[in-house]
């Protein structure tokens, strides 16, 4: 076997490799096997990152519908509770609603909303205003999910107070 003379310090010269060299080159054999791994991550975490916007956008996009269709409903509500019978109530026997007028101006405001909707009106003093719509989403339409149902649901009641009292 060939040995090589070091210096006085026991220095290796500049001929000599180190054990490492070869290890070096094990190292830059798997690295290239890893080449394009950090793609891979950014297009999924990309991806999943989308999704989860996605998901955000619509589901407060949902929300925000939900809560106009219960808005409008309380409106609708309001404009045909506002129909009282005059006669009864000027004379001080009783308030009631009058259901032809009282349907037809909550009608008429579901359809300048247009939403669509029913109005029921119970025992001549409460009226109930259920209303449906539609939310269109942004981002889950991509993925194959239509419109989405959205529904609010209000009331009126006529009471008649005297002295702060309900009658």
């Amino acid at each position: 076997a060939q040995t090589r003379a070091r210096g006085a310090a026991g220095a290796l010269g500049h001929d000599d490799q180190p054990d490492r060299h070869t290890a070096g080159a094990v190292t830059m054999t798997r690295r290239h096997n890893e080449r394009g791994s950090i793609s891979i991550w950014v297009v999924t975490a990309t991806i999943v990152m989308m999704t989860l916007v996605g998901l955000a956008v619509d589901l407060g996009g949902q929300v925000h519908a939900q809560q106009r269709a219960h808005d409008v409903a309380a409106q609708a509500a309001r404009a045909g509770g506002q129909q009282v019978e005059a006669a009864p109530a000027v004379e001080g026997r009783y308030i009631a609603l009058d259901a032809a007028a009282a349907r037809r101006a909550a009608e008429q405001y579901l359809a300048a909303a247009g939403v669509g909707g029913t109005v029921t009106i119970t025992g001549g003093t409460t009226l109930v205003v259920h209303v449906t719509d539609t939310y269109e989403p942004t981002f889950l339409s991509m993925v194959g999910i239509g419109d989405l149902t959205v529904t609010g649901d209000a009331s009126a009641r006529l009471i008649r107070t005297t002295g702060g009292v309900e009658r």
